[in-house]
C-alpha cells in the first residue's frame, strides 16, 4: 500500500508485519503490540524533516527519509479528509509526525489493524482526533465496558476523575489496574503490600494508605467478641403512629424512642415527607407548626435568591466562566442518566429531571469551592423523590451533603477514612477473613469504595435505599453504622469467598455482581446484631469504641452527663436545641405557592 505526503515529496509503504521479522531493524524498535510499521520509503525529493528532541521515532537504515515509532509512543492520531484521507500521527512528548496520505484509499484499513493495537476514543473536542491508549487485551472487555464515554487511558481517567470511574464499576477499575501493573511472570506471585499501597496512591489521589499502624490506633489481635445476639425488627411506623409523637403545637416528643421506632422497622412511604425533614435536621425535633412555616419561607426566599444567580448568567458570561460551564456539563450528563427507570425520572422532559438539574446547579452557588462531583445526583434523586418539592428537596440534600462532603473533597479524605475504619472493625469481627483478604491483595478493601462514596446507592433497589437510608438518619445504634452495614455484607460473602479460594480478580468480580441482589431487611438485622456484639465486648479496643462513638470509660463528668442523653444503645447523643423559627405543612399535601415572585415548584 503506497501513501504520498502532501507535497508529493515522499511515498510510504505500508505492510503487515510478519511474525519472524525480528531480525529487522525497523522491527527492533517496534513494540510488541504492533502490528503495522513502516518498510519503505521513496524520495523524490530530498526534504530534510527535522526529529524534535526526545522523538521516537528514527531513519530507516535503508532510507534516511523513513520513520517509525512504537504503539506506546503514540498520544494522538488526527484524521482530516481533503479530496483523499490524510493521517497526522501526535506522539507523547509532543512531536508531530509528517503527514501521510492514501490518495488510493487504505486509511480506514489501516485505522482498524491500529485499533488492533491500540485504544482509541474520540477526543471531546475535536471529532477529527483520536486519543490513543494502549491495552491490555485479555482484558480489553471490561475496559471497554467500564465506562459511558471512555476518552482517556483507564489508568489516566482514574488518576484525574476517581469518582467518574468508580461509579462505573469500582472492582473492573481496579481489576484492570492491577492486571496492567502486574506483568504475566507476576501474577502467581504474591504482591508486596508496599507496591499495593503504592499503587492505590497513585491511582486515587488523597488515598496515602500508611502500611504502619494510624497514630493512636491499637494493631488489632484476637479479641473473645462472645456470641452473637439475636435482634428483632418491627414494622415501619405508620402516620398515625408518627402523630401520636407531636404535641398539639407540633413539637415532637419523646425523640429518643422515636428514633429507635424508626430505626427498628423504618417508615411508611406517607410518613417519609415529613419525617426525612426532621431526621436530616432542615427541621429542629421541638419547632412548632408556626416555627416551621417561618423557616420555609426564609428558605424559599434563599433558595430562590441562589437560582437566580446561575439562571441569569448570560451566554457570553459563561463563556468565561469555566467551572461553571464544566459544572453545568456534567450535571447535565449525570441527570440524563440517574434512575431513568424509576416512573418519577422516566421519559423525556420529565420535570423530575428539570429540578433534579436545577437543585444541582443551585448547589453549586451555595458551595462553588466543591460545585458538583460526579455521585451527588444519586444522593439527591431519592430525597427528591420523597419530598416531591424543589425547595425542601435542596435543603434536605444541602444537610445530607454536609454530612458527605468529604467523600467527594479533592483528597478524598473522607474515604480514605472510612477504609481504614472498616478495615479496621474487619479485623476485630473476623481475624482470619480480614487475613484472607490480605493475603488476596484486597486487605484495604477498595472493592467497597462504591459502597462508602455513594451509601450503597447503586448497590440496592431505589426503595430498599429509602429504607436503609432512613435508618441510617437516626444515628442509631452508633455512629457510623453503615461501616457495619458493609461488615455485614462480607459477612454474608465470606464463606463463599474463602471455600472457593476466589483470588484478587474473583473477589472483586463477585463483589461487583451483589448489586441489585441484596436483602435490605437481612442486612440490617445482622449489621445491628453485630453492633450488640461488640458493645456487649469487654476487652474493646478504644479504637473501635471512636470509630462506633461507643462509651470507652463509665465515668463521665456531671457536666457532661448534664449536657448529654444516653441512648438505648449507650451512644451518648446531644440534647435538642431549640431553632428560631420553623415550618411545617400541617401534615396535609403541600400546594403550590409562591414567596416575592418566586413560584415554588411540586410534582403532583
Amino acid at each position: 500500500m503506497l501513501c504520498a505526503c502532501k507535497d508529493s515529496s515522499s511515498v510510504v509503504e505500508w505492510t503487515q508485519c510478519p511474525t519472524d521479522r525480528s531480525h529487522h531493524a525497523v522491527e527492533q524498535q517496534q513494540s510488541c503490540d504492533t502490528e503495522w510499521d513502516m518498510v519503505n520509503a521513496v524520495s523524490f525529493k530530498r526534504k530534510h524533516y527535522t526529529n524534535g528532541e526526545g522523538s521516537s521515532y528514527h531513519s530507516h537504515e535503508k532510507n534516511r527519509w523513513a520513520f517509525s515509532f512504537t504503539a506506546a509512543d503514540l498520544k494522538t492520531v488526527t484524521m482530516k479528509t481533503e479530496g483523499w484521507m490524510h493521517l497526522v500521527f501526535g506522539l507523547k512528548d509532543d512531536t508531530t509526525l509528517p503527514t501521510i496520505h492514501f490518495h488510493q484509499g487504505g486509511s480506514q484499513e489501516f485505522m482498524e489493524c491500529l485499533r488492533r493495537c491500540v485504544h482509541l476514543t474520540e477526543c471531546p473536542k475535536d471529532k477529527t482526533t483520536f486519543l490513543v491508549s494502549c491495552h491490555n487485551k485479555a482484558l480489553s472487555q471490561s475496559f471497554e465496558n467500564l465506562l459511558d464515554d471512555a476518552n482517556y487511558g483507564l489508568v489516566e481517567k482514574l488518576k484525574k476523575d476517581p469518582y467518574t470511574t468508580t461509579l462505573g464499576g469500582f472492582s473492573k477499575v481496579t481489576n484492570y489496574i492491577f492486571d496492567a501493573f502486574r506483568g504475566p511472570e507476576l501474577e502467581q506471585r504474591e504482591r508486596p503490600a508496599e507496591e499495593v499501597a503504592d499503587i492505590l496512591g497513585e491511582i486515587i489521589p488523597g488515598l496515602e494508605i500508611n502500611q504502619l499502624e494510624e497514630p493512636g490506633f491499637e494493631v488489632i489481635t484476637r479479641v473473645d467478641l462472645g456470641s452473637r445476639p439475636e435482634v428483632q425488627r418491627g414494622d415501619p411506623l405508620t402516620l398515625e403512629g408518627w402523630l401520636k409523637y407531636q404535641d398539639q403545637e407540633g413539637r415532637v416528643r419523646k425523640v429518643p424512642e422515636l428514633k429507635d421506632r424508626i430505626f427498628k422497622g423504618g417508615l411508611c412511604h406517607v410518613v417519609r415527607r415529613e419525617a426525612w425533614k426532621f431526621l436530616l435536621g432542615y427541621y429542629p425535633w421541638n419547632s412548632t407548626y408556626e416555627e416551621r412555616k417561618g423557616l420555609q419561607r426564609r428558605k424559599t426566599d434563599e433558595y430562590f435568591r441562589m437560582k437566580l444567580q446561575w439562571k441569569s448568567v448570560s451566554e457570553e458570561q459563561e463563556r468565561r466562566n469555566s467551572r461553571l460551564r464544566d459544572y453545568k456539563s456534567l450535571i447535565e450528563k449525570d441527570v440524563n442518566r440517574t434512575d431513568r427507570t424509576n416512573k418519577f425520572y422516566e421519559g423525556l422532559e420529565n420535570p423530575g429531571l428539570i429540578l433534579l438539574h436545577d437543585i444541582l446547579m443551585t448547589y453549586c452557588m451555595y458551595d462553588f469551592d466543591l460545585g458538583y462531583v460526579q455521585g451527588m445526583s444519586d444522593l439527591l434523586s431519592p430525597i427528591l423523590y420523597v419530598m416531591e418539592n424543589e425547595v425542601d428537596a435542596f435543603w434536605c440534600f444541602v444537610n445530607f451533603m454536609d454530612e458527605m462532603h468529604e467523600n467527594f473533597e479533592e483528597k478524598m479524605q473522607g474515604m480514605r477514612t472510612q477504609l481504614i475504619q472498616l478495615s479496621t472493625l474487619l479485623r476485630l469481627l473476623d481475624l482470619a477473613f480480614w487475613n484472607y483478604l490480605e493475603a488476596q491483595d484486597s486487605g484495604y478493601l477498595y472493592f467497597c469504595f462504591r459502597w462508602l462514596l455513594i451509601r450503597f446507592k447503586r448497590e440496592l433497589h431505589f426503595q430498599d435505599v429509602l429504607r436503609l437510608w432512613e435508618v441510617m438518619w437516626t444515628g442509631l445504634p452508633c455512629q457510623n453504622f453503615h461501616l457495619l452495614v458493609c461488615c455485614a455484607i462480607l459477612d454474608s460473602e465470606k464463606q463463599k469467598i474463602m471455600d472457593r479460594h476466589y483470588g484478587f480478580n474473583e473477589i472483586l468480580k463477585h463483589i461487583n455482581e451483589l448489586s441489585m441482589k441484596l436483602d435490605i431487611e437481612e442486612i440490617l438485622h445482622k449489621a445491628e446484631a453485630i453492633c450488640l456484639q461488640i458493645k456487649n465486648c469487654k476487652d474493646l479496643p478504644s479504637t473501635v469504641s471512636e470509630i462506633l462513638g461507643l462509651r470507652s470509660t463509665p465515668e463521665d463528668s456531671p457536666c457532661e452527663k448534664s449536657m448529654l442523653e444516653l441512648s438505648d444503645y449507650g451512644i451518648l447523643t446531644p440534647p435538642l436545641h431549640t431553632s428560631g423559627e420553623l415550618v411545617s405543612n400541617g401534615h396535609g399535601q403541600l400546594s403550590e405557592t409562591s414567596s416575592n415572585g418566586y413560584k415554588v415548584a411540586f410534582i403532583s
